[in-house]
C-alpha cells in the first residue's frame, strides 16, 4: 500500500517549512509567489489531497451546505438544485442533497446536517421546523414561506400567478372549472389554491376542487373518474397536468377541443409535451441560485438583516387552452 502522503513530505520535497506549506494551503498568510508556485507543483506531482475535516475544525468551517427537498424526481426540485449547486461550487462550497420523499419528517434530517456540521441548510421540504428556531446554522427556506420566523426565504408569488392564469382562462370564455390541487400542507400548493378560492368567488365561477399530490400519476387517476367535464381543468403543477392529458387520450377526450388544461411552474417538458402545456412559468433556477447567493452573503457576515426574496411569474402560453367564443 502506498504511504500517505502528508504536508511533511511536500515541505521537504519543496524545500520550505511545514508552516509556509500550510498557509498556501489555507489561503492565510502571504507567501512569495515563487515559493507558492514551487509548493502547488510539488503538491500536484504528489498526487497530495488535504484533509478537509482536519482543515474544517481548524477553520470552524466545513464548506459544505445542505439541500433538504421534498420529491427529487419531480424536475421543479431538480432545477432548483442546480441553480444552488452551480453557484455554492463557484465559491467552493460542496452540498449534501436530502431528499425527504415528501414525508413531513424532516427534523430527522435536519439534526443529520447538522451532525455533519454542515455551515447553513437550505430547505424546501413540508415539515416544521419549528424546533430550530434558535440555532446557530442558518435555515434558509426555499418555495415557502416560514411564518413567525426571521429567517431569509425565496420565493416566486404563486398567488399573483394563478390569478393571472385564471384571468386569462375567464377573458377566453372559460365558464366552469375544476382546480387540481396540491397537497394544502404545502406552501405553494395553499396558494395556489386560495387563488383560485378567490378568483371564483370574485367571478361567481362554477367550480370544483380536488385535491392530488403534484405527480404525474394522481392526475391520470383523477382524469380517469371526472364525470362532467369542465371548460378548463386547472393544475397547481405542469406533473399534475401531464397526467390529466394522459388520462383524457386515455378516454379520447381531446385537449384543448373538449377541454383546456393548464400547468403550473413551466418545467423542462412542458413546451414538448402533446400538447404544449399552457402554463405559468417560475423562475425554478434563479431561485436556487438566488438561495445560495444569500446564505454565502449571511455566513460572510454581508448582510444585517435576513433577506427576503420575492419573484414575479410569467403566463406561457401554448397548445393546451382553447380560446372559446
Amino acid at each position: 500500500m502506498d504511504k500517505k502522503i502528508t504536508i511533511k513530505d511536500i515541505a521537504k520535497k519543496a524545500g520550505v517549512s511545514t508552516s509556509t506549506v500550510s498557509r498556501v494551503l489555507n489561503d492565510t498568510l502571504p507567501v512569495k509567489k515563487e515559493t507558492k508556485e514551487i509548493i502547488i507543483k510539488t503538491i500536484k506531482e504528489l498526487n497530495y489531497y488535504p484533509d478537509s475535516l482536519a482543515r474544517s475544525l481548524r477553520m470552524g468551517s466545513t464548506k459544505t451546505i445542505g439541500i433538504i427537498i421534498p420529491d427529487i424526481s419531480n424536475p421543479f426540485f431538480s432545477m432548483l438544485v442546480k441553480g444552488s449547486e452551480d453557484y455554492l461550487r463557484e465559491q467552493n462550497y460542496s452540498t449534501i442533497i436530502c431528499n425527504s420523499d415528501n414525508k413531513k419528517e424532516d427534523e430527522k434530517i435536519v439534526k443529520l446536517l447538522l451532525e455533519k456540521k454542515v455551515d447553513a441548510i437550505l430547505y424546501a421540504g413540508i415539515g416544521n421546523l419549528e424546533k430550530f428556531k434558535k440555532i446557530k446554522t442558518p435555515i434558509i427556506y426555499i418555495d415557502r414561506i416560514e411564518k413567525n420566523s426571521n429567517s431569509s426565504y425565496i420565493v416566486s408569488n404563486n398567488y399573483q400567478g394563478m390569478t393571472t392564469l385564471l384571468d386569462y382562462l375567464l377573458k377566453n370564455n372559460h365558464k366552469t372549472y375544476i382546480f387540481i390541487s396540491g397537497d394544502e400542507n404545502i406552501f405553494s400548493a395553499s396558494e395556489r389554491l386560495r387563488a383560485f378560492t378567490d378568483f371564483s368567488k370574485k367571478h361567481k365561477i362554477k367550480n370544483q376542487i380536488i385535491q392530488a399530490d403534484y405527480t404525474f400519476q394522481s392526475g391520470i387517476r383523477i382524469a380517469e373518474k371526472i364525470q362532467t367535464i369542465p371548460d378548463a381543468i386547472v393544475c397547481s403543477n405542469d406533473l399534475m397536468a401531464y397526467g390529466i392529458i394522459q388520462g383524457l387520450k386515455n378516454r379520447k377526450i381531446n385537449v384543448p377541443k373538449d377541454v383546456s388544461v393548464t400547468g403550473y411552474d413551466d418545467i423542462l417538458f412542458s413546451a414538448m409535451f402533446n400538447p404544449p402545456l399552457t402554463t405559468i412559468k417560475q423562475p425554478i433556477y434563479q431561485m436556487g441560485r438566488t438561495a445560495s447567493e444569500i446564505v454565502i452573503q449571511i455566513l460572510q457576515k454581508k448582510v444585517k438583516e435576513n433577506p427576503i426574496k420575492m419573484f414575479k411569474n410569467e403566463l406561457i402560453l401554448r397548445n393546451s387552452v382553447l380560446k372559446r367564443k
